[in-house]
């Protein structure tokens, strides 16, 4: 009778220990063929708009050229992340050239445009220092499914909704 008890105790720490294996190895091989790679899209620099008043995703741009020394964006489309950095954002023509002039905070923006739909995510307004830097790491709002690697861009924009920089050299995963 005991040994009989100690066995099904043993038979049940098994079943127990089985399940967190179980779901382990069924998570594992999830994450092996997991799209989530692919959802992950990159700038390796940030660039000023060159031609001002240039449209971009239905977006006007700036009136004057800007500037950068440069930066990158990066976005997961699947979990709605958005990170950029900028580094010396400041205008290229008019009075004010080589200052930010009196623009205080941007915004990332990122533009897709599945089959003419024009869709815009933003980023909250975060702070443009006196030297033209900003950066943003963070959540935004639900990013559409079909925006894709291939149909994303990413802007730089001015509270007043004009984008005067932008990710450029995109790359994906």
């Amino acid at each position: 009778m005991l040994m009989e008890k100690i066995m099904a105790a043993s038979y049940h720490r098994c079943e127990r220990m089985r399940v967190p294996v179980v779901v382990a190895s069924a998570l594992l091989a999830f994450a092996s063929v997991s799209p989530a790679a692919a959802d992950n899209v990159r700038w390796r620099t940030v660039v000023g708009i060159v031609q001002a008043n240039n449209v971009a995703g239905g977006i006007g741009g700036g009136g004057q050229p800007w500037t950068t020394l440069g930066g990158h964006a990066s976005v997961d489309l699947s979990a709605n992340h958005v990170e950029f950095e900028v580094r010396g954002l400041v205008l290229a023509g008019g009075d004010n050239i080589g200052t930010p002039d009196n623009i205080l905070q941007v915004r990332g923006t990122l533009v897709c445009d599945p089959a003419g739909a024009r869709l815009t995510v933003d980023t909250v307004l975060v702070t443009l220092s006196a030297t033209g830097d900003a950066e943003f790491s963070g959540a935004v709002p639900p990013i559409p499914s079909t925006c894709t690697p291939n149909n994303v861009a990413f802007l730089i924009r001015i509270p007043a909704g004009r984008w005067i920089a932008n990710g450029a050299v995109r790359t994906g995963n």
